[in-house]
C-alpha cells in the first residue's frame, strides 16, 4: 500500500458540492475582487481565533509582509526571528530592506528560544535597531509565548505571530492567578496565517489572513492591503495587491467549521505513532526521538478538547535521515524535510554576512528531522505501514 505524504482526496469528498455551491454563486455574481464572501471569512476567523479583526490576503506571505510594512519596517532595521522556518518568514523582512536577527531555537520543540532570544536583545551593538520581534509556531505547537512577550515588553517592540503553521492551536497562558487559553495570532500585535492546501485549513488555491486586535493597526493593514489607497486613488502610502480571492473564502468557510475534527484526528494519529514507534522498539538508542507536545500535560488536566499541538507536521529525529527518505521513497512511504538548510545558512543572507554564524541547534535539526504522514484521513494501518517501513531500514544496518 502506498502512503503519501499528504493526501486531500478524502478531506474533498463530504465537501466538495459545498464547495462548488459557493463557487458557482461566486461565478454568477461577477463580484470576483473582495466582497461578501470574504468578509464572512473573515469575521468567522476573527471569531475563531479569538480576536477583533481578521483580514484576508493573498498568501501567508503577504501577510507577514503587510504586517511588517503597517509596523514601518524598513532599510537598517533588525527583525529578531528564527533561523529554522520556512524562507517567507525572513524574505519579507529583507524585501523591506532591513535584516533578519537570529535566535537559536530549543531543541525540543523546534520553536525560538527566549534565552537564546534575550541574548540577542541584549548585545549592545543591537541597540536601537530592533523593530520587532517575529516568532513562528512551528509544526502546529506555539512558541513560548508568556516568555516571549515578556521580553517585548521589556524591550518596547511588538510581536508578529508566524502562525502559519498553527491556526487554531493554543497556548497555556496565566494570568491573575488563573489559567487561560489563547489561540496562536490572539497573543502579539497581529498574526499572520497561511491557506496553502498543505495547512490544516487549506484552501484551494494561495491564501492568507491575518489577525489583529487593534483597530489602528487593523484600519492601516486594510489600506496596505489595496495598493494603500485610501481613499481609492489616493496613495498616501504604498501599499501592495494583496486581496485575499472570494473563490478562496468560499472554500475556507466549508472547512473551518470541520476544522477541530481534523486537528482531533491529527492528534489522535500522533498519539498511534508514539505507540507503534515504542512497540516497534525504535526508541532505544536514540534510534528515533518523537516530537513532544509540551502542553499536552495541562491541556489533559484542564478536561475537554484543547488543541494544544495541532500537529500540522509530525517530525521526528532520527538518524542517517537522508538514506531513510530515499528508502522510504523507494517503498512508497512519503515524507519531507522541513527544513533542509536553516535560514542563516541560506545564500539569500550571504551578503549580510550571516552564513558565518554558528546555530547549533537548528543546524542539528535540518540534519536529523524527518515530517512523517500525519492528515486526519490516515488510516491506522498506512501509519503501520510507515513505522514498519522505518523499522525495516534500520534491521538491515
Amino acid at each position: 500500500m502506498r502512503v503519501p505524504l499528504l493526501d486531500l482526496h478524502e478531506q474533498l469528498k463530504p465537501l466538495r458540492d459545498d464547495i462548488l455551491a459557493g463557487i458557482t454563486e461566486v461565478l454568477d455574481s461577477t463580484g470576483y475582487i473582495m466582497g461578501p464572501k470574504v468578509e464572512a471569512l473573515e469575521a468567522e476567523v476573527a471569531g475563531y481565533c479569538q480576536v477583533k479583526h481578521g483580514i484576508g490576503v493573498t498568501s501567508g506571505t503577504d501577510a507577514l509582509l503587510a504586517v511588517l510594512m503597517a509596523l514601518g519596517v524598513g532599510p537598517g532595521d533588525l527583525v529578531l526571528t528564527t533561523p529554522y522556518t520556512f524562507v517567507a518568514t525572513i524574505g519579507c523582512i529583507l524585501r523591506l530592506g532591513a535584516q533578519p536577527l537570529f535566535a537559536d531555537i530549543d531543541p525540543v520543540t523546534f520553536n525560538i528560544d527566549p534565552a537564546k532570544m534575550a541574548e540577542a536583545l541584549a548585545a549592545p551593538k543591537h541597540a536601537g535597531r530592533i523593530k520587532a520581534i517575529l516568532p513562528v509556531h512551528l509544526f502546529g505547537q506555539c512558541a513560548d509565548m508568556a516568555a516571549i512577550m515578556g521580553l517585548a515588553e521589556q524591550y518596547g517592540l511588538p510581536v508578529v505571530e508566524d502562525a502559519a503553521q498553527a491556526i487554531g492551536a493554543v497556548y497555556p497562558w496565566r494570568e491573575g492567578g488563573g489559567l487561560t487559553w489563547r489561540r496562536a495570532g490572539a497573543m502579539g500585535v497581529a498574526g499572520c496565517f497561511s491557506f496553502f492546501p498543505s495547512k490544516n485549513l487549506g484552501g484551494i488555491g494561495d491564501g492568507g489572513l491575518i489577525t489583529v486586535m487593534d483597530s489602528e493597526l487593523a484600519a492601516r493593514i486594510r489600506v496596505i492591503r489595496v495598493h494603500g489607497g485610501e481613499p481609492k486613488y489616493h496613495h498616501a502610502v504604498l501599499g501592495g495587491n494583496f486581496r485575499l480571492d472570494p473563490i478562496q473564502a468560499v472554500a475556507l468557510s466549508v472547512k473551518l467549521p470541520h476544522l477541530p475534527a481534523w486537528h482531533q484526528a491529527r492528534r489522535r494519529n500522533a498519539a498511534l505513532y508514539h505507540e507503534l514507534f515504542s512497540e516497534a522498539g525504535l526508541l532505544v538508542n536514540g534510534i528515533v526521538s518523537l516530537p513532544k507536545a509540551v502542553y499536552q500535560d495541562l491541556a489533559e488536566n484542564a478536561g475537554g478538547q484543547i488543541d494544544y499541538h495541532i500537529y500540522n507536521q509530525y517530525v521526528i529525529r532520527v538518524r542517517d535521515r537522508d538514506r531513510l527518505r530515499a528508502f522510504l521513497q523507494e517503498n512508497g512511504i512519503g515524507s519531507e524535510i522541513y527544513y533542509p538548510i536553516p535560514m542563516h545558512k541560506q545564500g539569500c543572507v550571504a551578503h549580510l554576512g550571516l552564513n558565518e554564524l554558528s546555530l547549533p541547534e537548528a543546524e542539528r535539526a535540518a540534519a536529523e528531522t524527518l515530517a512523517l504522514p500525519i492528515y486526519p484521513e490516515l488510516t491506522p494501518q498506512m501509519q503501520k505501514i510507515v513505522v514498519e517501513g522505518i523499522a525495516d531500514f534500520f534491521s538491515k544496518e
